[in-house]
């Protein structure tokens, strides 16, 4: 098969989070079982000097959007066995910064256009000629398959191709003034009550209505946004196209994330070597001016401050975590008020307690690999990665059951010695604060906490047991 990703962001190029991670790695593990992947781009002013010159000029086309006729010119590089190909139009891209522009309903209408308008020269794979499958992502990319029926479908070289609508977090909708359903996004009365949604437009709904399959990144993320508490809004729409929705877990880099190459760790290890991860606490307990204590239990937190990621529930029962015989170190920034919150409290807490209120990736892995337990009690998670990356570690999961939190946190069964963590259901700190409690009992019992360490570490958190369900998708379509 030939499968073509279109997306906003792509790590390495340009990346602003989870979605980035997911399109840097999803296709590169596509192609290395098989498959002829692509993936196309816009070509931000931000992606940086070192790539832009590595790029070969493929050719350009007038796109049309609505009465605009707009320049579009396409750049290629390939990266790891998968071809990169870049939208270039530098009104829409040369500008700081990826999202949050008063015209990003444009600008990604635009690009989805572009893809498809593009699309006869982005000839990759061993067969030209067009993909068989074109993986959407998120609201940005929600008009690619409604443009596609709507201009294109009738065209010989378009006619077969297939769509995948990917929701990796269905908070955010590209909802807008309906005015630009025909005036700015040039969509025909044929194809408009599709875009529209309750009186506006809706990127994210259009992706939804007109794609062959919708996939969410968990499985039990593609079941709770039919509850009206995760949809959003899109309930309605999302139940009556429930047959088409499924959901995968998401991967890793497991090489990146490796606690046996890790540059950013003090002291390498692995799961056959579980006792080096003990110099990492030391060092970590260090660098934070913590007290350097082996028996008493480290949880970590790397994560931003919102209420979605259950800092509130943190904040709550703050002083009865800490009164516990155990040390908090968080990573991570946000909201004012939780930061201002938890640096207060660490000053309250100097032995017990560290708040880092800025990101660094080397103080992340630090963490990963130093901590004894993650808490992540997020509100809502359609996938999450910290967790997969903590296990990585040997640093145990304290999660809330939700999302791909859900379907990749086993909890721990003393009895049986299965599972990797300690979950909560409901949304409430002192059920998180019970998790908490019942992790710090775990650790006491040194054969409990290896047999748990040992069953985190081993886990396949791999991106290639997603892409062959990927792999699976798009066969069935």
């Amino acid at each position: 098969m030939k499968i073509l990703f279109v997306a906003s962001e792509s790590g390495p190029f340009i990346r602003t989070g989870g979605l980035g991670d997911v399109v840097g790695s999803l296709p590169k593990t596509i192609s290395q079982l098989g498959e002829e992947v692509a993936v196309v781009l816009p070509l931000y002013e931000e992606i940086s000097a070192d790539y832009r010159n590595k790029m070969e000029f493929i050719g350009s086309s007038v796109v049309p959007l609505g009465w605009r006729q707009q320049y579009g010119g396409l750049f290629k590089l390939e990266w790891e066995n998968v071809s990169f190909f870049f939208v270039d139009n530098e009104y829409y891209f040369k500008r700081k910064g990826l999202y949050g522009h008063f015209d990003d309903g444009e600008r990604f209408a635009f690009f989805s256009k572009a893809a498809l308008e593009l699309l006869p020269f982005m000839n990759f794979g061993k067969k030209k000629g067009a993909p068989d499958i074109i993986h959407c992502n998120d609201w940005q990319t929600g008009l690619v398959p409604v443009m596609l029926d709507a201009f294109y479908r009738h065209l010989d070289f378009y006619k077969n191709i297939k769509t995948v609508m990917a929701i990796h977090n269905i908070e955010f909708q590209g909802e807008m003034d309906k005015y630009v359903i025909d005036n700015v996004f040039g969509i025909p009365a044929s194809h408009a009550a599709i875009v529209e949604y309750k009186g506006n437009a809706n990127m994210l709904k259009a992706g939804i209505e007109s794609a062959n399959k919708v996939v969410t990144v968990s499985p039990t993320y593609a079941k709770e946004i039919m509850d009206p508490f995760f949809a959003n809004g899109l309930e309605d729409i999302l139940k009556a196209r429930s047959f088409k929705i499924s959901g995968i877990l998401n991967g890793i880099d497991v090489d990146l994330y490796n606690p046996e190459k890790d540059k950013a760790l003090f002291v390498k290890f692995s799961a056959s070597t579980p006792a080096k991860k003990a110099g990492n606490k030391k060092g970590l307990q260090k660098l934070f001016n913590l007290p350097q204590k082996e028996g008493v239990p480290l949880i970590g937190m790397v994560t931003r401050l919102t209420s979605q990621k259950g800092i509130d529930l943190v904040i709550r029962v703050i002083h009865e975590i800490l009164s516990l015989d155990l040390q908090l170190i968080v990573l991570g920034t946000g909201d004012w008020k939780y930061e201002n919150a938890l640096n207060d409290i660490a000053n309250q807490y100097p032995t017990k307690m560290a708040s880092a209120i800025y990101f660094s990736a080397d103080v992340a892995s630090k963490i990963y690999g130093g901590a004894d337990m993650f808490l992540m009690p997020s509100k809502f998670e359609p996938c999450g990665l910290s967790q997969m990356m903590s296990m990585r570690y040997g640093t145990i999961p304290i999660v809330r059951e939700t999302g791909g939190l859900k379907d990749s946190v086993a909890p721990f069964n003393p009895e049986t010695k299965e599972g990797v963590g300690f979950t909560f259901v409901t949304y409430n700190a002192y059920d998180m604060l019970d998790a908490i409690r019942r992790a710090v009992g775990t650790f006491a019992n040194k054969e409990e906490w290896s047999a748990l360490m040992k069953n985190a570490m081993e886990k396949d958190w791999s991106w290639a047991r997603s892409a062959r369900e990927y792999i699976a998708l798009y066969k069935s379509i």
